[in-house]
């Protein structure tokens, strides 16, 4: 039976990126919940933690998954906060295989250099504030059923390794 994938990691550990690529690969629905949120809410995630707050963001952020991971099992790639919310990763582990997306520092702060905007990360040293946010979420990041390490390896060896795990323990 079919369950969710679930890639859980900072921002910048390719959540987005390899959510994407595995789905393509066995064919199932990808979810960036960020771009879930800011459909649903018809503005960007910078506007909405600007305008009605973190909390109310993070709302959002959770009654957008709850719908997720009610429906037909798919490939979801939540921001980086949102393991770290209470419940939330009990609630996704009930419903699918979580993969922690393990990543350096460094790596996770030159790639979201190249992105979008992230609220969260915007600090004078983005590499201390990365260091910060990796201290408060990774206790959560580790609760995951699996774990790959996405630090220094080449993006098809990552999705690779985590097709191995959708066909594995999620039933795709």
């Amino acid at each position: 039976m079919k369950q969710h994938l679930i890639f859980v990691g900072l921002p910048g550990s390719g959540k987005s990126t390899v959510g994407r690529s595995v789905a393509e690969r066995v064919g199932a629905t990808f979810a960036d919940l960020d771009k879930v949120v800011e459909r649903q809410q018809g503005m960007p995630i910078e506007r909405i933690f600007a305008e009605l707050g973190e909390v109310a963001f993070r709302r959002m952020e959770s009654e957008a998954m709850g719908s997720l991971l009610e429906g037909d099992p798919c490939v979801l790639a939540p921001g980086g906060g949102w393991a770290a919310q209470p419940g939330e990763m009990d609630r996704a582990k009930e419903h699918g295989l979580v993969v922690y997306l393990k990543t350096m520092i460094t790596t996770a702060v030159d790639r979201t250099k190249m992105h979008d905007y992230r609220p969260l990360l915007m600090s004078d040293d983005p590499y201390e504030r990365m260091r910060e946010l990796l201290k408060e979420r990774e206790p959560f990041y580790i609760m995951a059923h699996a774990e790959i390490d996405n630090a220094s390896r080449p993006i098809e060896d990552v999705i690779d390794e985590a097709v191995v795990l959708a066909h594995a323990q999620a039933g795709w």
